[in-house]
């Protein structure tokens, strides 16, 4: 199956050089540029692309408000939204995975890395966690988590009750960073049961792909972020 991908970005030229790169892998095709987040928007709905590659700072509707404006489409529940960043510390970056983003990539990437996120989020398999940005959605979190006395971390916590204990024992495991294989081979189970965990997770969570898993594993207190 050939993966259809969007072009979101304020950049002509920087759109021209994803195209090139897109277009050149036998899987992949670029169904759309757009040049801010509106125009996004409409041909997300008008090209029903896998996946939508989007700036996060452009001009009149920024990327963080066209990624809230897909996610809250039902129509485009299958469109995974991968965040493009100039600076691999965005204070925006957390805001779109909460907005419903797949991941997030640093403009600087390698062609190779940039290729293999949209290959893992048309999948849905697994967040976009390259060498470069591990650590930084821990990281951001903590530094957005609810002011001393808030009882935001209590609620999201108390979202958790609705998973059994191996699901929240894999949910630890996929905010960790780790695939399907890697969490079957951690508890010596097949990787067919950690999807249908996972899946279960994200049914009884709400969470649009194991992204969104993350975040709630985050917000909940029932992952935090080490101290480097």
């Amino acid at each position: 199956m050939t993966i259809r991908v969007l072009l979101a970005d304020d950049q002509t030229l920087l759109r021209s050089a994803f195209r090139v790169l897109v277009d050149s892998e036998p899987d992949m095709e670029v169904v759309g540029e757009a040049a801010d987040g509106a125009e996004a928007v409409a041909l997300a709905r008008s090209t029903r692309a896998d996946v939508v590659l989007m700036d996060i700072r452009m001009p009149g509707t920024d990327g963080l408000a066209a990624t809230r404006a897909i996610s809250a489409d039902p129509d485009l529940a299958g469109v995974r939204v991968v965040m493009l960043t100039t600076f691999e510390v965005d204070e925006y970056v957390v805001q779109s995975l909460r907005a419903g983003a797949s991941g997030f990539l640093g403009k600087g990437a390698e062609p190779e890395e940039l290729l293999n996120a949209i290959r893992v989020a048309a999948a849905g398999d697994a967040l976009l966690s390259p060498a470069a940005t591990k650590g930084l959605i821990a990281t951001f979190l903590a530094q957005s988590a609810a002011p001393s006395g808030d009882r935001g971390p209590a609620r999201h916590a108390e979202r958790l009750t609705a998973l059994t204990g191996r699901e929240r024992e894999v949910l630890v495991l996929v905010a960790g960073g780790h695939s399907n294989d890697e969490i079957a081979e951690r508890l010596a189970v097949s990787p067919l049961t950690v999807k249908t965990h996972v899946n279960r997770a994200m049914a009884k969570l709400g969470a649009r792909d194991r992204a969104q898993l993350v975040v709630i594993a985050y917000e909940s207190g029932l992952v935090r972020p080490r101290v480097e």
